[in-house]
């Protein structure tokens, strides 16, 4: 396949309890909210007439009912891979909370405490890249946030934490292609 042929769709997940307050959210397995559901029927009809070579999706089911609603369900496969950023010991918690604590804290700057640490999500965001190039096609990914945005940096050969730079919104939909044979960010957190 010529490489030029391949597009990732990076599709965050719809809105959850934990994503309108601003908690991180890794491994607590919580649902979307009525917004997040709305957010994934209008990802479908984005997405309805597109034609994807391979699904992806995070096994946690704000991806999963975001993938499921958007039509996608039943051709998806689960990817551990594709997981958000484990945040250890700040799991449910919000930055300014966290800075209570520690000021001036960043999650792009300290390894949360019993956590993952970024190299080690970069190197995630590797493993799916390498496994989407032989897919001979577009290929949607539900997924995180913060993993999304390191995937991105991933792409464009940038080191993970410039993921950083890259908002992302709940059910927005971004796509990452090749402009001849550079790799390029398409569209980004186009929210549907």
């Amino acid at each position: 396949m010529h490489h030029t042929q391949l597009e990732l769709w990076l599709i965050r997940h719809g809105e959850t309890e934990w994503s309108l307050s601003g908690a991180h959210t890794s491994h607590t397995d919580i649902p979307l909210t009525t917004r997040g559901r709305e957010q994934a029927r209008a990802i479908g009809e984005c997405l309805q007439f597109r034609q994807f070579a391979r699904v992806m999706t995070s096994p946690m089911q704000r991806a999963r009912e975001t993938c499921r609603i958007a039509g996608f369900g039943q051709i998806a496969e689960l990817s551990e891979q594709l997981r958000e950023w484990d945040y250890g010991e700040f799991e449910g918690r919000t930055t300014s909370q966290i800075r209570e604590e520690i000021p001036g804290w960043s999650v792009w700057n300290a390894v949360p405490a019993g956590g993952e640490p970024l190299a080690a999500v970069g190197r995630r965001a590797e493993a799916v890249i390498e496994s989407c190039v032989t897919s001979g096609g577009h290929v949607a990914l539900f997924s995180h946030a913060h993993f999304l945005r390191i995937l991105a940096a991933v792409w464009l050969g940038l080191p993970p934490k410039s993921g950083s730079l890259f908002a992302l919104d709940t059910g927005s939909i971004s796509t990452l292609g090749f402009e001849r044979e550079s790799r390029v960010i398409d569209t980004w957190n186009h929210c549907v």
